[in-house]
This record gives structure tokens, C-alpha cells and sequence, in this order.
């Protein structure tokens, strides 16, 4: 097994994240359209983080919106960090790990795509996370990769890179055991499969 970050380097040498980027953005879409809709900034603007921003394109499309004052975006993969540099965008990027990264920044939407099941404590991570949050700022979250889609049950093997397998009321649990209020869930572009499971909590 490698480590995840080994993987996504190699995927970002290879031009895949340019595939995932297209295979994501009909749930991404969904997600965002949800946790925007909703905001509760203090003041007209709002601040962003992509957690696991992967090649910068989630946090560079929210970059441009006229009332987002600071966009985001951090990940463990070089390469990744790299291509989304490249971009040339207004949005702000870091290489860091994501098991252990902090921010003395508070935001008022963290978003986290097809990443925390790849990390060695998801609990520690979305509880460290919640500390990142101004008063009322949301955290949402989407995975594909989850115990009821039957479709992901062999991506651990075909990927070779350990991946959490856990049921959603686990998730939702991880959420109130960190002490979110408004928790809820829901599988989003959900047409012809499982769905992309989406959850999200307020601190």
C-alpha cells in the first residue's frame, strides 16, 4: 500500500486529476450550491478553505464569486499543489499534511471533497477542523467512497492506498461526537448510483 499522497502525486504527474475534476463535478456542484446558499457570515463577504483542495479548481471557481474575500486551498501532494499554482488563480494554496493541519485563519465555509477517508483519524481531523470555523461557519464534507455504495468496496485494492470503510451513521456520528449542530446528510447526484454522500454541520 502507499501512502495516499504518493498516489495523488503520481495522479497529478499523470494528468487524472483532470479526470476527477469532470467525474466530481456534478456532486461538487450540489454540494457547494447547498453550503452557499446557506452562509452565515458576519459580514456581506465570506471566507473559504478547500480541504484537500486537490489541483486548486474548487477553490479557484469560488475565488471568483464577487463576495469571497479569501479562497483557500491545501493538500499533502506536491504535484497537486503544483498544478494549482499553476493556475494563476486569486485563490491561495499550501502544501501541508492534512492530518495534522491547523489554521490560525477562521473561515466561514470549509469544504472537503473525496478526502477524509483517506486520513489516518477522521474523527481528530473533523474536530480539528470545527476549530477552523468562525461562529455559525459551516463544514461540509462529500465521499464517494463508503460502506452502502457497493460500487467503492474494491477501491482500497485497485487504488493500493488504505482508505477508511465506514457506514454513513458512522460519519454522522463523527460529526456529533465533535459537537456540530445542524448535522445533515443527503446523497447528492444521486441519478443512477449511490450517490455521493454529503454531510454537513455548523459549530
Amino acid at each position: 500500500m502507499q501512502h495516499p499522497t504518493k498516489v495523488f502525486d503520481e495522479w497529478a504527474t499523470l494528468g487524472k486529476d483532470k479526470g476527477m475534476e469532470i467525474s466530481h463535478a456534478a456532486s461538487v456542484s450540489e454540494i457547494l450550491d447547498y453550503a452557499l446558499s446557506r452562509l452565515k457570515a458576519e459580514s456581506n463577504y465570506f471566507t473559504f478553505l478547500d480541504f484537500g483542495c486537490g489541483n486548486g479548481w474548487v477553490a479557484d471557481q469560488i475565488s471568483k464569486k464577487d463576495n469571497c474575500s479569501l479562497s483557500i486551498g491545501v493538500d499533502g501532494a506536491e504535484n497537486m499543489i503544483l498544478n494549482a499554482k499553476n493556475r494563476k488563480s486569486e485563490a491561495v494554496y499550501y502544501l501541508d499534511d492534512l492530518n495534522s493541519f491547523k489554521s490560525d485563519k477562521k473561515f466561514d465555509l470549509i469544504f472537503s471533497m473525496e478526502v477524509l477517508y483517506y486520513l489516518e483519524n477522521p474523527l481528530i481531523v473533523i474536530e480539528r477542523i470545527k476549530n477552523m470555523l468562525n461562529p455559525k461557519g459551516r463544514f461540509i464534507m462529500g465521499i464517494d467512497h463508503y460502506f452502502e455504495n457497493d460500487e467503492c468496496h474494491d477501491w482500497q485494492e485497485k487504488v493500493g492506498t488504505r482508505m477508511h470503510m465506514f457506514k454513513e451513521e458512522e460519519w454522522l456520528d463523527f460529526f456529533a461526537k465533535s459537537d456540530y449542530k445542524n448535522i445533515f446528510s443527503w446523497r447528492a447526484n444521486s441519478n443512477d448510483w449511490a450517490g455521493t454522500l454529503s454531510i454537513t454541520g455548523t459549530k
